[in-house]
């Protein structure tokens, strides 16, 4: 796909923009210069995502922040609240906690969007950058025959990965990094979204190869990113909490790549979910569906954002610490 040439150019160069920033502010970070210090996920995840976003677009590939803006905005909130649902069940599974979080609420509430709508565009992209360079694309295996047998078994199997982390999370919690897509698959499958399931019918794993190393990946960055970061999380994980790289242990690695299959799932799920209700419901019913699924879920931010003050932080950096 060609791309204007002035366009393509200005891309480059808010790709390298990207690259500076991240060097930058990864040396004030060790600095331990405010605001990179405590904010340095942020800073590192944002300088990724932008840079990966212009080499897409100047090699032709699928790039939703230059090609469809719309869309990638979508994208970053959707990662907010997908995150949040996961905060949201961290407090009943307790798995990790916040340390030296900034005092003061709107910079610390500022550092959770700015950091959690990055979880959805730093998958994808690293997807989509695996694909263009052309990664596993000779991945076949025997096609499914009927992908509908699975319904049943992937429901209740999704099911049970969630309830068993809620009711014992000592001893199921890593469940819930399965879970969705066990509940979801099924789902974008009967109703034409994007689906795993679609693709072992046509004996296609590439997809699900490319998820699975793009969690890795970013895993392994989202781990080395916080590590040295000011403020940043810390695992509490029991009878696994042994091995540490970084602040995860060594096994706790395992959960990314399937992260990464349930991100897909949800997101194919969203994206399908909104265009059945434009599809079924005249413009002003769809407006009117949006318009209160957008202030329920608004209630639904605040309301996690809330219970990570309360449940999740550990440790506040005292006011003239986060002033220096």
């Amino acid at each position: 796909m060609m791309k204007p040439k002035c366009k393509s150019i200005a891309t480059v160069l808010l790709g390298f923009a990207a690259l500076i920033l991240f060097i930058l502010s990864t040396v004030a970070m060790l600095a331990k210069v405010e605001p990179f210090h405590s904010h340095y996920y942020s800073f590192a995840w944002w300088s990724y995502i932008v840079f990966l976003q212009s080499l897409l677009y100047s090699k032709g590939g699928n790039s939703l922040l230059f090609d469809n803006f719309r869309v990638f905005l979508l994208l970053s909130l959707l990662s907010l609240i997908v995150w949040l649902s996961f905060e949201a069940l961290n407090f009943r599974l307790v798995n990790w906690r916040y340390i030296n979080i900034p005092p003061d609420t709107s910079t610390r509430w500022i550092g959770y969007v700015t950091a959690y709508s990055t979880v959805l565009p730093g998958l994808f992209s690293t997807f989509e950058v695996l694909k263009l360079f052309g990664i596993f694309e000779k991945s076949n295996l025997a096609p499914f025959p009927d992908a509908r047998k699975l319904y049943k078994p992937f429901i209740v199997s999704g099911a049970v990965l969630i309830i068993l982390p809620l009711a014992w999370p000592r001893f199921f919690f890593p469940a819930v990094w399965l879970a969705f897509i066990f509940l979801l698959e099924p789902m974008n499958h009967r109703f034409g979204a994007p689906s795993l399931l679609r693709d072992w019918e046509k004996g296609s794993f590439r997809n699900l190869y490319l998820l699975l190393l793009a969690g890795f990946i970013c895993g392994a960055l989202w781990e080395m990113w916080n590590f040295k970061a000011g403020a940043k999380w810390i695992y509490t994980i029991p009878y696994l909490g042994f091995l540490k790289v970084f602040e995860m242990p060594l096994l706790g690695f395992l959960g990314f790549p399937p992260f990464a299959v349930e991100c897909h799932a949800i997101v194919a799920a969203f994206f399908m979910l909104t265009r059945k209700i434009r599809e079924r419901f005249s413009p002003p019913a769809a407006r009117a569906i949006f318009a209160i699924a957008t202030v329920l879920t608004f209630i639904f931010c605040i309301l996690v954002l809330s219970g990570i003050d309360r449940w999740t932080i550990l440790s506040y950096l005292p006011p003239s610490g986060y002033d220096k």
